[in-house]
């Protein structure tokens, strides 16, 4: 069972690029530790810079930095980056082509019992609608090494939201299908195609089985990459099914199940299906409680396709 969070990975990914580039630098709002960057901090102090409790000051002086040629990493509780510096992402970040890495840390509930106040069930959306910025959810620890790698190559601005949790791998070390800006196909079938981004692609990956051995040929496509959605690889994957089923820790309005039913009905017209939180604060509880109770585990996935399917 896998112990270590995808947060920790970046931390180690970016200390690896510190050491070798200075312009690599990292800022946080008083959130070093919830963050995973204490290490990268003590390792690094004249690369780190912390802003405190001031979202909106940490976008606006990783831009200024970024504009003398830094390679700026904002990480920042993920409810917060994303609403309390909304016009410095806009304006700061997307609109002056910085280039800032936007990093939302406990994303969606992993807060659990914090509630609606720490929760970022919004972010994607807001995020989406953003011109200029690029939306990424790493599904697994391999996954988010690949693309902070990448991001650290590019001169772009993104957001990309992590988990606060260690999350079950969904690939190997070795063997981790990595193409920026490309969903990758985990598993092929004709009748059903399962999407998902972030922490819900292990479930998917799992409901995808059970229901292939249920006599349901079921396809299962990691789309981490939200914006720019791979437009390309949906519709390919798409092509043929019946049903598909988006999957997100997210509300159901603008998130990786809107985006996808926009692309479906306007090249390949069929019924798509998705999953999400509610419309209303959640329950309180752990994110796997969070999960189980509204169905987006493999077993609730499984449930509602079942469902749909026989209707």
């Amino acid at each position: 069972m896998n112990k270590i969070p995808n947060r920790a990975v970046m931390c180690e990914v970016l200390k690896e690029a510190a050491a070798k580039d200075r312009n690599v630098v990292v800022l946080c709002s008083d959130s070093r530790g919830s963050g995973s960057m204490t290490s990268f901090a003590d390792t690094y102090p004249q690369q780190f810079v912390e802003v405190g409790i001031a979202e909106q000051n940490l976008v606006s002086i990783a831009a200024g930095l970024a504009s003398c040629g830094k390679k700026s990493f904002a990480v920042s509780p993920a409810s917060f980056i994303s609403t309390r510096s909304y016009e410095q992402c806009k304006v700061d970040c997307a609109y002056s082509n910085t280039n800032v890495k936007l990093v939302g840390i406990s994303g969606g509930v992993s807060y659990g019992a914090l509630g609606m106040t720490h929760h970022s069930a919004q972010d994607i959306a807001a995020m989406n609608a953003i011109p200029g910025m690029r939306v990424y959810l790493p599904s697994d620890r391999h996954q988010t090494r690949k693309l902070f790698e990448a991001l650290l190559q590019d001169t772009q601005t993104a957001y990309i939201r992590l988990g606060r949790n260690p999350v079950e791998d969904v690939y190997e070390e070795n063997n981790v299908p990595f193409e920026m800006n490309k969903a990758t196909v985990l598993s092929e079938g004709t009748d059903v195609l399962l999407v998902a981004c972030g922490e819900m692609v292990r479930p998917i990956q799992e409901a995808a089985k059970l229901l292939n051995s249920q006599g349901i040929s079921t396809g299962a496509l990691d789309m981490y990459c939200v914006k720019p959605l791979d437009k390309e690889g949906l519709l390919k994957a798409a092509k043929g099914k019946r049903l598909i089923v988006t999957v997100e820790e997210h509300a159901p309005f603008g998130g990786l199940g809107s985006m996808v039913a926009q692309a479906i009905s306007a090249n390949d017209p069929k019924k798509v299906i998705n999953l999400a939180l509610p419309d209303s604060p959640v329950i309180t509880g752990t994110s796997k409680e969070v999960f189980e109770y509204y169905g987006l585990t493999g077993p609730g996935i499984v449930k509602t396709v079942l469902e749909i399917w026989k209707g």
